[in-house]
């Protein structure tokens, strides 16, 4: 009998203390209500520390106008009015709402014509299975450059994708997402986000010198490099970390076996290819001259609807190429089919749709109480009162950037808050605002995949629970955390490395200011 008993116990795969610590996580993230309820459950604490906050007197002093900041009493009168005014408008003004609406619609019809089943089916079998984890965290990273259609589009796609190779397919969907929002701040290319951040720096930067000038390109040789690291760290955690947690996929439906394209299958991809070729004309013709059409009205291709309309862009690409295909491919016999297949596509959002009505809420509650403000205010004057050399100051530049991640959403909205405090500040110990702007911008990527404030969070619940009914906050916390903390490392030690070879971050962007003489 102990022979049997300690055969038993030899049998048993041994979990590593890691995996059972994910484990955990997973267990007591899953244990608290529907996430629905969760975000409810955070909007009536929000209210109520907002009141006990006033009772207290927390305060902060704003870097910027020495206004000092109270809480708003959410239990008072007025807070009572708002609550009850705003709560329509906080879901329809909810920003993911509206771009995920959106898109669906364009995807609805490049779904229901076959075009995204036919496009796989060919990637699968074009590309060796061997490169499909690395292809999905670098075209998650490369996706940023286009806002946010990485979300909507990239993450559910990877799911599928893996599916089609037989694997997990809630694997798939962490390595884009952790290319998406954990890789936030790399890119190959510039995007949206690198002038409106080189601009808060440069404001920043003149409480001390206004001769200072930060622009867009300001950190684009690491963010450069940037990618490549992280597309290689978010494979490698994928392949050794997540893929084996997650163990081999099965499904309660048979696996479709992946069958080669038919005639009409081929037809309908030439003539969607044809299309998508003709718009990227169109595209091209619209932003290359100076003058294009599509180019904002100061010539700007950063600030131009190409780039801040990416999602009109995303419906009528996949809107006009589902076209294309679904009529040539037959799939699509009148417009009777085209309109079922948006409507579809907007049934599948239901659960989404609950999700973002409290997720609203909280969110707008957190933001008219000043907590989220007050918090990162007072903890970034506890961190610049450390006294600590360039490199500890940077990774705990880091790690306040993450956790103040945790509170507040939206990447400019805190780096408006705290510019202010910390450029001023590093400058004046020599240090150079590009600096300190690329360490914010690594703090606040490698949260994303793990805050409940990203505005795209509760979306990526609503994926997982497409292929594990019982996935909520924990599952995805745990999934993605061992990205978050290897991104961390990488990053960190890719920092160090630029600092102490003094390496330029950007074109005329270096680690170092010297006051000028006035």
């Amino acid at each position: 009998m102990n022979l049997r008993k300690k055969k038993k116990k030899q049998d048993r795969p041994v979990e590593s203390l890691f995996t059972r610590f994910l484990t955990t996580v997973e267990r007591a993230g899953n244990a608290l209500p529907h996430p629905a309820v969760i975000f409810a459950i955070f909007a009536l604490i929000v209210i109520f520390m907002s009141g006990l906050a006033e009772m207290l007197h927390w305060q902060a002093k704003h870097p910027t106008t020495s206004e000092v900041i109270k809480p708003f009493n959410l239990i008072s009168k007025s807070g009572l009015h708002r609550i009850l005014l705003d709560m329509v408008k906080n879901f329809t003004d909810f920003a993911p709402l509206g771009i995920v609406l959106v898109a669906m619609l364009g995807i609805g019809i490049a779904e229901k014509s076959g075009l995204i089943t036919a496009a796989i089916r060919l990637l699968v079998m074009s590309a060796p299975k061997r490169l499909l984890t690395m292809i999905l965290v670098f075209s998650g990273v490369m996706s940023n450059v286009g806002s946010d259609v990485g979300y909507v589009l990239l993450i559910p796609l990877a799911g599928v994708i893996f599916i089609a190779v037989g694997r997990h397919p809630i694997a798939g969907m962490a390595a884009a997402f952790a290319g998406v929002s954990g890789g936030f701040s790399a890119n190959l290319l510039l995007g949206t986000v690198d002038p409106l951040l080189s601009g808060l720096s440069q404001e920043a930067a003149h409480i001390v010198d206004s001769a200072v000038i930060v622009h867009p390109t300001a950190n684009y040789y690491f963010m450069f490099v940037s990618t490549f690291i992280v597309t290689a760290a978010g494979t490698w955690v994928t392949e050794k970390i997540v893929v084996p947690r997650l163990g081999e996929w099965k499904s309660d439906s048979p696996a479709e076996a992946i069958k080669k394209l038919t005639p009409e299958e081929k037809k309908g991809l030439l003539w969607a290819a044809i299309v998508a070729t003709l718009l990227t004309i169109i595209i091209m013709i619209g932003i290359v001259p100076e003058h294009g059409f599509l180019r904002a009205e100061n010539g700007s291709i950063l600030t131009s609807p190409l780039i801040k309309g990416v999602v009109a862009f995303l419906l009528i690409f996949a809107g006009l190429t589902g076209l294309a295909y679904g009529f040539a491919a037959g799939t699509f016999k009148n417009d009777d089919d085209v309109v079922r297949g948006m409507g579809e596509a907007m049934k599948s959002l239901g659960l989404y749709l609950v999700l973002v009505f409290f997720a609203a809420q909280f969110v707008a509650y957190f933001k008219w109480s000043n907590l989220g403000v007050i918090m990162a205010i007072n903890g970034a004057n506890f961190l610049s009162h450390l006294g600590l050399g360039v490199i500890p100051l940077m990774i705990m530049f880091i790690i306040l950037s993450a956790s103040i991640n945790m509170l507040m959403g939206s990447a400019s909205a805190k780096w408006a808050l705290i510019a202010p405090i910390f450029v001023p500040m590093f400058m004046l110990l020599g240090y150079s605002p590009e600096l300190t702007q690329v360490v914010y911008r690594i703090g606040d990527s490698i949260t994303n995949v793990i805050s409940p404030m990203m505005s795209f969070f509760a979306l990526i619940i609503a994926f997982f629970q497409k292929y594990d009914a019982k996935a909520g906050l924990g599952t995805v916390m745990a999934t993605m955390l061992p990205y978050t903390l290897v991104f961390f490392i990488i990053w960190a030690l890719l920092l160090v490395i630029w600092i102490t070879f003094g390496l330029p971050l950007g074109p005329g962007a270096g680690l170092y200011y010297e006051a000028q003489p006035q």
